[in-house]
């Protein structure tokens, strides 16, 4: 059962060609719920469910239907919106849980997670089955960019479903790519995305480390190298935080852990040798294992300085 949302006064309704009469919204954790507070800002309404109560009075306060089950939120619904954890969280919801029977006949799911692409096309075989349509639509930008609505969305669908969706896809995110026609193709361009952001990240914090040891202030060297021709969005980004003890977590550890791992196998899928990712995958993993999981990705320098002897363990 869904409960109504408190009522507010939207304006105008929004425009009849985005042809979404209902959207429903699985996954309302940090990223899905300011997500799902745009498209509600963006006028859509918007019926959501998630194991947090906490996310679901959120969603309330901001206009959405809260509702007691993933079943009940996609009823009648004409696209079904998944933010969660990983493919087999998607396979249980739309398939163990009974949420891809209960959307309209000619509704679309949209699978936002960071997944490996071969089971994305398994998930677009399994919904298509079903008279539906799945949308291959992973994103990048983090918290940050799920709050301000600046995300990178990648999406890949046949051009008349992705016309279809754009407006929704608008609603969480100002860049907005049709990277293919097949479902997967948006996880691989996903995939990328996260090998270049994990090595990178790494690489900052091996560079951060070797300065460290040879007695350099370190954030002297983030001005000069914020200006120079080693400059990064990531060294600009996440080096500051390294130098902070516990900033603020906007991506965790954890994360690199999964998506790094999703980028190593595609490389095996693909048999495309991935060195620079094994590695970066490994300092990651060995930050997680000493119980660093859920620190801000930024912490894997303390990988890096204890092996190299500039702190304890």
């Amino acid at each position: 059962m869904c409960r109504p949302s408190p009522s507010i006064n939207r304006g105008e309704r929004r425009d009849k060609e985005q042809q979404m009469n209902q959207l429903a919204f699985i996954g309302l954790g940090s990223m899905g719920l300011p997500m799902a507070r745009n498209l509600l800002s963006a006028r859509f309404p918007v019926a959501g469910f998630d194991m947090n109560p906490r996310a679901l009075a959120a969603l309330a306060d901001a206009g959405g239907r809260v509702c007691d089950s993933a079943r009940d939120a996609a009823r009648g619904a004409d696209a079904l919106i998944l933010m969660v954890v990983n493919a087999t969280q998607a396979e249980q919801i739309l398939f163990d849980e009974g949420a891809l029977e209960s959307l309209a006949d000619d509704a679309l799911v949209v699978l936002m997670a960071t997944c490996p692409s071969a089971a994305v096309a398994r998930l677009a075989e399994r919904v298509a089955a079903v008279g539906r349509q799945l949308v291959d639509a992973p994103v990048s930008g983090g918290v940050v960019g799920a709050r301000a609505r600046t995300l990178s969305i990648m999406a890949a669908a046949p051009a008349a479903v992705f016309e279809r969706i754009f407006p929704v896809l608008r609603g969480m995110g100002d860049k907005v790519f049709h990277v293919g026609e097949e479902p997967g193709q948006g996880a691989v361009v996903k995939t990328v995305n996260q090998l270049l952001c994990g090595v990178h990240i790494a690489a900052v914090a091996e560079a951060f480390s070797l300065a460290r040891k040879a007695g350099v202030d370190l954030q002297v060297l983030l001005e000069i190298m914020s200006g120079s021709a080693a400059a990064s969005w990531m060294l600009k980004d996440r080096g500051p935080r390294m130098l902070r003890d516990d900033p603020e977590v906007t991506s965790a550890i954890d994360i690199f852990v999964k998506d790094l791992g999703i980028v190593l196998a595609s490389g095996s899928d693909s048999r495309v040798a991935l060195p620079l990712a094994a590695a970066a995958h490994q300092m990651f993993l060995a930050t997680a294992g000493r119980g660093l999981g859920q620190a801000d990705d930024s912490q894997v320098i303390q990988s890096y300085d204890l092996i190299n002897g500039n702190c304890q363990a």
